[in-house]
């Protein structure tokens, strides 16, 4: 199954597309298309990964590669970048371990 994956992170402007793939409903691979230089980084470096094993992301008692990964290479400002939520959504629909459904974050800024 592929599954396509719109993110808009906020402020950055920089829009990411994400396509998740599996052939296996298991093992997923991505297409991540973006002009943030940093997200570029993370897809190249999950492009070299191969594909990762989404029951395996799932499961609580064990460490998550894409995690992992995520926190290698987004730090500083780009630590809380919603992208990595939107790879990890994508993933899960295209394994068959979550329907599809749009994901909102809003943001307001309240007066004390």
């Amino acid at each position: 199954m592929n599954v396509k994956v719109d993110v808009e992170p906020g402020i950055c402007g920089f829009k990411t597309a994400v396509e998740a793939r599996t052939e296996d409903a298991r093992n997923v691979d991505f297409v991540i298309q973006t002009d943030c230089k940093n997200i570029r980084v993370l897809a190249a470096r999950l492009g070299d990964q191969g594909p990762i094993d989404a029951y395996m992301e799932m499961n609580s008692a064990g460490e998550s590669q894409l995690m992992n990964t995520v926190r290698e290479v987004l730090r500083g400002c780009c630590a809380g970048c919603a992208v990595p939520v939107g790879i990890f959504k994508g993933m899960q629909v295209a394994a068959g371990l979550a329907l599809p459904a749009d994901v909102a974050i809003a943001i307001t800024k309240q007066n004390p």
